[in-house]
């Protein structure tokens, strides 16, 4: 059964409410994309704020729909659920983001990843595309589903065939990520089939997430990631700062990442945000660097 969402006002969202009834095509892809990577966050501050999601891809199209974010399964499934109601022809995929620490790779079912088929160019011969948005640092625009080394803004990216999932691919970040890749399978996958790991995620004291309130955002030039009270700027023009205090802190979730909260919302996650990132700071070297796990 499709999911039922407010098409209108997810592409109000993303500022592209002229693609309303557009044939697919690459060009509006990208744009799609592109938009999605620069105006929805990746975050999970619900889980701070004590408020359980699912990765129902309608509940997640509502959340983006009224200013908010997500990681994958919710941005993935919530894109996915977009771009079939606009006509793509699009597969959801059980995949696996491997962190710096990690020394396995595979589709543990940490990661929900999308392709595109059906829209053949220069660049993708074969119609297929890399669709992803839960990555945090990760594509700015879709990839063509093509072996070898690709360019997205300053990073660079490599596609091959995994070695841990036969007939699946090997996605490589770029050396500055936050991740050295992600592995998934060729078969479609069910939402049904990151449940359980949603909930490890979500509720889990060794959950990164749980852990470390956490925010992203791409551009074309780089990306912003906020960790804890750490800023970091990757790409262009590439810094760290520590946002000093509460003020700081909520007017970077809102220039930055488009994040705005309500006075109560804010005095709930402050002190919690603040004695987490004291604990991630004496923890630092014990925990994993990927944003999702």
């Amino acid at each position: 059964m499709p999911d039922t969402i407010d098409v209108t006002g997810y592409l109000d969202r993303l500022g592209l409410p002229e693609l309303a009834g557009h044939e697919p095509s690459v060009p509006a892809l990208r744009a799609l994309h592109r938009a999605h990577a620069e105006r929805v966050p990746y975050e999970c501050l619900e889980i701070h704020l004590d408020r359980p999601t699912t990765v129902c891809p309608a509940e997640s199209a509502r959340r983006i729909v009224a200013g908010r974010g997500g990681y994958c399964f919710h941005l993935n499934g919530a894109f996915s659920a977009l771009l079939r109601a606009l006509g793509y022809r699009v597969t959801r995929h059980v995949g696996g983001v491997q962190g710096n620490a990690d020394p396995a790779a595979g589709a543990t079912g940490n990661h929900l990843v999308l392709t595109v088929s059906g829209l053949s160019s220069a660049e993708s011969p074969g119609g297929d595309w890399l669709v992803d948005l839960g990555m945090g640092d990760g594509l700015h625009g879709p990839l063509p589903l093509v072996e070898g080394t690709h360019t997205d803004g300053p990073f660079r990216y490599g596609l091959r065939a995994s070695e841990a999932e036969p007939g699946g691919w090997r996605f490589d970040h770029d050396p500055r990520g936050s991740f050295l890749g992600m592995d998934f399978r060729a078969g479609p996958a069910r939402m049904s089939e990151f449940q359980e790991k949603h909930v490890e995620l979500s509720t889990s004291p060794e959950s990164g997430f749980v852990r470390v309130a956490t925010a992203a955002r791409r551009d074309s030039t780089g990306a912003d990631v906020l960790r804890g009270l750490t800023l970091t700027r990757i790409g262009a023009d590439p810094s760290r700062s520590v946002l000093a205090d509460e003020v700081t802190y909520f007017n970077a979730l809102a220039d930055i990442f488009g994040i705005v909260l309500p006075e109560p919302d804010r005095a709930l996650l402050w002190p919690r945000v603040f004695a987490a990132h004291q604990r991630w700071e004496r923890e630092q070297p014990d925990l994993p660097t990927r944003m999702d796990l």
